[in-house]
Formats: structure tokens, C-alpha cells, sequence
């Protein structure tokens, strides 16, 4: 047994303290990246609790708000509760009524003019400096006909597939429905019961979790204004200029705006193209550049001032963010990967302790309506908690 301890001290010394210390890295690593996988997949299998679940999050981080001004107001929390998730509904129900409306009315208009654009354009590729034949441009359009022809049968695949997903959703938001009510009417109830086993590090669970609350509501408050800054201007330019589906393509910008850079280019991408075909090259290439100088303006000017420094991320902590959800989770997990980011960047200081907070940029409170006298947070050191000062409130 002793020639065996002595044969393996003798071999560690070989082992440069470089290449030990990376092996013992690159094994914490492979399970690390082995429980990351293992989540992912879960999150993956089970999307349709998870997603309904996130999204709750962010309805409950923008609607809280509201209901805790009527809680102040003297109602209870069953009753405030209820008239916020009633409010929400009746201004998504009267948008939708409303984008309905006038995408009826307006699409034969925009038919129309699409007809009219393709003719010009097909009469500039003729006369233009191209001189495309008549012949090739009808032989263009004949060979899409025969694809669409020919994956008739696929797109009739596609179109069943969308009634399974159709009535998924459906089952999805009634779930998003339930999830949003109870997090709004008992948040705080669930989080206190969630953090109550956790003995000593209740307290710095406790601040990290106000900390990501604090940082998930400013960055859902502040992209929703911000989008839908974006959205009423871009909506009031496409106005001006005549362009039909004004309020769909509205609606449209303001949901991309919630995908940082990605959506703006999908959204925006969407609008140049109806103004396009509605009005031409010329009005299109105005409307686009109009996008882009609104764009900067937002990225340089609305995103740091209305957002703040809660969510200052840098433009390739975003990308790399985006890329990664997209990767792992579609576009549901590009649209949550930056506020993941983002909530984790401020948590993970308030969990190791105070070293990462300034005291403005600390959380005052849990994610909902603060009750009874301030408490005196205890001071974490080297993982044991210092009692507080005495003569303070030890509640």
C-alpha cells in the first residue's frame, strides 16, 4: 500500500502544475457543460410548460405594476388581480380587433398595388438598361407555378401540422392564463415559499432574487416603451406614405422590437418589402432609410436612457445571446436569451454577496408590494453571516 502511495506521488510530480490545473478545470467543465446540456433537453422536451411559464414571468414583471396601485387603492388581491388580467385582455382584444379590421378592408388595396408595381417593374426589366426578354420573365413565372404545384401535397402537410400547433397553443395559453393570475395575486407568497428551506443562505438567495426581479421588470418596462416608440413612428411614416396594412405592420415591429437586432431587421425588413410592392422602389428606399436612422437613434439614444444601466449589455454579449438562444430554443429562445443574460450578469454578484452592487444599484425590494418596516439585510462574509449591528431592527 505504501509503494502504491509512493509510486503515485512520484508520478503527480511529473505532471507539470499547468497541466494539472487544466485537467482539473477541463473535468469541472465537461459537467458543467454535461448539466447544461441535461437542462437544456428537459427545457426542450418540456417547452410547452416551460415557454407558457417564461412568458408569465414577463406579463407579471410588466402587469405588477398595476396591480399593486390598485392594492393601494384598497382592493384586495383576488380583485386587483382580476381587473388587471381583464385590463391586459381588453387592449390586446381591441388591437387585434382593430388589426383585423383594417388588414380586411385594406388587403385588396394592397393586391392591387402589388399587380401594379410588378407590371412597372417588369416594364423597367424589359425597356431598363437589363433588356430582359418578355419570354424569360413569363418562363420565371410559369416555373413558380409548377412549384407551388408541385408541393401542393407538402403544403397541405404543413397546413395540418399548423392546426396540431394551432391547438397547442391554445392549450398553451390558458396555462400562460393561470401561471400570470397566480404569480400577479400571490408572487411574493410563492417566492417566500420557494426560498424557505434554504437555511443559512436564505438571505443571499433572498437579495439576488430581488435583484433579478428588479432587473427583468426594468428591462421588460423599458423594451416595451421603447418598442413601442418604435412602432408609432414607423407606423406614422408608412401612414404618411400612403402605405396600406399601416396598423399589421405596426403590431409586427413592435413584437420584433423585443428580439434585439434581429427583429428590428425582420420586422423593418417586412415593412420595406409591403412598401415596396405598395408604392415602389423610390418610397421604399426613403422608408428604409428612415428605418435606419430611427434605429440608431433608438440603440443609441432610447435604449440607454429608458432601460438604463440594469441591462447594459454589450452589443456582442447581444449577439452571442441571441445566436446561442436561437440555437437552443428556436426563436422563443432568442427572444428570452438577452434578458437570461441579463438577469443572470445582475444576480450573480447579489449571490456571492454585496461586492457587485453599488447602493444605488441595489434592489429595494421584493417583486411586489413592499409590507411592514424595512429589514436590516445581514453582511455575508467568507459565507457566514455577520448578525446585525445591535440596536437594529432585527426583523
Amino acid at each position: 500500500m505504501a509503494n502504491d502511495q509512493t509510486t503515485s506521488e512520484r508520478g503527480t510530480q511529473f505532471v507539470p502544475p499547468l497541466l494539472s490545473s487544466a485537467a482539473a478545470w477541463a473535468w469541472r467543465l465537461i459537467a458543467i457543460g454535461i448539466v447544461v446540456y441535461g437542462l437544456t433537453w428537459i427545457v426542450g422536451t418540456l417547452k410547452i410548460v416551460f415557454l407558457p411559464c417564461a412568458i408569465a414571468l414577463f406579463l407579471t414583471a410588466l402587469l405588477r405594476p398595476l396591480t399593486v396601485r390598485l392594492q393601494r387603492f384598497g382592493l384586495g388581491p383576488l380583485v386587483a388581480t382580476w381587473l388587471t388580467l381583464l385590463f391586459a385582455l381588453a387592449v390586446l382584444g381591441g388591437i387585434g380587433t382593430y388589426v383585423g379590421i383594417q388588414a380586411n378592408e385594406e388587403f385588396p388595396k394592397l393586391v392591387s398595388e402589388v399587380q401594379d408595381t410588378a407590371k412597372s417593374v417588369q416594364h423597367w426589366l424589359e425597356n431598363g438598361p437589363l433588356h430582359v426578354q418578355h419570354s424569360r420573365l413569363n418562363d420565371a413565372v410559369d416555373e413558380g407555378t409548377k412549384w407551388v404545384e408541385a408541393r401542393r401535397g407538402m403544403l397541405a402537410s404543413t397546413a395540418l401540422d399548423w392546426g396540431t400547433a394551432t391547438i397547442e397553443a391554445l392549450a398553451a395559453m390558458v396555462f400562460l392564463l393561470f401561471v400570470t393570475f397566480f404569480l400577479l395575486k400571490d408572487g411574493p407568497n410563492i417566492w417566500g415559499w420557494t426560498i424557505s428551506g434554504l437555511g443559512r443562505y436564505r438571505e443571499r438567495v433572498d437579495r439576488a432574487g430581488r435583484a433579478a426581479w428588479e432587473t427583468l421588470s426594468q428591462y421588460v418596462h423599458g423594451t416595451v416603451l421603447v418598442a413601442a416608440i418604435h412602432a408609432v413612428v414607423l407606423a406614422i411614416v408608412l401612414a404618411v406614405m400612403g402605405v396600406p396594412l399601416v396598423a399589421p405592420l405596426a403590431v409586427v415591429i413592435f413584437l420584433g422590437s423585443f428580439i434585439p437586432i434581429v427583429g428590428i431587421f425582420v420586422g423593418g425588413g417586412l415593412a420595406v418589402a409591403v412598401t415596396f410592392g405598395a408604392k415602389g422602389g423610390v418610397a421604399a428606399l426613403i422608408f428604409l432609410g428612415i428605418l435606419l436612422v430611427e434605429h440608431q437613434l433608438e440603440s443609441h439614444l432610447l435604449q440607454p436612457m429608458v432601460v438604463g444601466r440594469w441591462v447594459r449589455l454589450h452589443p456582442l454579449a447581444v449577439i452571442l445571446s441571441i445566436t446561442a438562444g436561437g440555437v437552443l430554443g428556436g426563436l422563443p429562445g432568442a427572444a428570452v436569451a438577452v434578458p437570461i443574460v441579463a438577469v443572470i450578469y445582475r444576480a450573480w454578484p447579489a449571490l456571492r454577496g454585496t461586492e457587485g452592487l453599488t447602493p444605488a444599484e441595489a434592489p429595494e425590494g421584493p417583486p411586489g408590494p413592499p409590507d411592514g418596516p424595512p429589514r436590516t439585510v445581514s453582511k455575508v462574509v467568507d459565507g457566514d453571516e455577520e448578525p446585525p449591528p445591535q440596536g437594529a431592527d432585527p426583523s
